[in-house]
């Protein structure tokens, strides 16, 4: 892993004497290809119109979505490179801006959103994540590269200020933001009933996305059940009843039984990365309720399931079905805002999210196996540098 990568070798050959920055980066569609890049230092002026941001990247949060990109599942390097780098869950701090960027300055904490416009209708308005094309654009996940670097430049635009109090989790943002454009949808949908006054929410799923989900219901006053495989005593279950939500496992409690018990549930919000649950929650779900699925899955697996009284109790319920995934400046704005809550009503509760923390681009491979095989995983975050 010490050698010079082709990537570097290419890199240097292409730019002689230009500056350089350490990345990790995987060449696309080749699995098991992550490693540590030398790629050209990012410059101000490449954004047009003097709009240029110039951020120091701190911290990156590494998740599923990297590891299947290091599998060869998807992913896709920009135009004229043969290597992508990894990283979407960005926080670092502005070390530089343009001439005709007002909304931010030098020492500002920042995230950078990761959908990028195409050009759409949708894109054209500012809801890029609503994208009908076929080829997106993300950073760090399809045809831009990601965070999981030293430097990253960007249009304003694109790039969110976070409060100081935040410094140490801020890196959670986007990840939140995945919850609060869920969130956020339901009420949208919901105009259409004049009164909508949801009380009792459940949410499938006890990962990083299901607690963030946890804690953004609790925040907004709903009575809170949260559903995962693992039985208690478990680390998960621990925080999720820190907050004032309740904890149950699916082994004991299937989430039918536990609609009937503790629902009907007005939202659920599916984060369980397992589909079959899906159609488990469409029966939980209560009359004029919504179910919010996160949950982006593969393969071709197939169940059975009570077809005809789920669409009945659909259709006779007026129940309301929708995903959300990635997510614009909008909803990353509202996390921030959360996340701040946070802070004061549940001290100290994000910072035990983050479980695990690898110190250096260079240990890159400590970071994927930990995201791999680690124990008692929340959320692993790659320390780039110290503040």
């Amino acid at each position: 892993m010490n050698k010079m990568t082709m990537t570097e070798r290419r890199v240097r050959s292409l730019v002689p004497g230009a500056a350089t920055m350490k990345a990790v980066a995987v060449q696309p569609g080749r699995a098991g290809s992550v490693h540590l890049a030398t790629v050209p230092k990012p410059s101000i002026d490449e954004v047009p119109d003097g709009r240029g941001v110039l951020v120091r990247v701190l911290r990156v949060g590494v998740d599923g979505t990297d590891k299947e990109i290091n599998a060869a599942e998807y992913g896709m390097a920009p135009p004229g490179d043969d290597y992508l780098v990894l990283g979407h869950e960005s926080f670092g701090r502005v070390a530089g801006v343009g001439p005709n960027v007002r909304a931010l300055q030098v020492g500002d904490y920042v995230v950078a959103t990761v959908r990028r416009p195409g050009r759409s209708l949708y894109d054209l308005i500012g809801t890029y994540d609503m994208t009908t094309e076929d080829t997106y654009f993300e950073r760090g996940i399809n045809l831009r590269h990601g965070y999981l670097t030293e430097y990253y430049v960007d249009d304003p635009e694109y790039i969110v200020r976070v409060p100081q109090g935040l410094r140490d989790v801020g890196v959670l943002l986007e990840p939140t933001s995945v919850v609060e454009k869920g969130i956020a949808q339901a009420f949208e949908v919901q105009r259409r009933l004049r009164v909508w006054r949801p009380e009792r929410a459940a949410v499938v799923g006890a990962g990083t996305i299901g607690l963030l989900a946890a804690l953004a219901l609790r925040l907004r006053g709903f009575d809170v059940t949260v559903f995962g495989r693992t039985k208690p005593p478990y680390r998960n279950a621990e925080l999720i009843e820190a907050i004032g939500a309740r904890y149950e496992s699916t082994v004991d409690l299937p989430l039918v039984e536990g609609g009937r018990k503790h629902g009907p549930f007005d939202l659920i919000f599916e984060a369980s990365g397992f589909a079959p649950i899906v159609f488990e929650a469409m029966q939980a779900l209560g009359k004029n309720g919504v179910l919010v699925l996160s949950s982006v899955t593969g393969g071709a697996r197939t169940i059975e399931v009570p077809a005809d009284r789920i669409n009945l109790e659909f259709v006779l319920g007026n129940k309301v079905m929708l995903g959300t995934v990635n997510a614009n400046r909008e909803y990353f704005e509202l996390g921030a805002r959360d996340l701040a809550q946070a802070e004061l009503s549940y001290p100290g509760w994000l910072g035990r999210l983050i479980t695990h923390r690898v110190r250096g681009l260079e240990n890159y491979g400590e970071l994927f196996e930990t995201l791999t095989d680690g124990q008692g995983v929340i959320k692993v975050v790659c320390d780039v540098a110290q503040d």
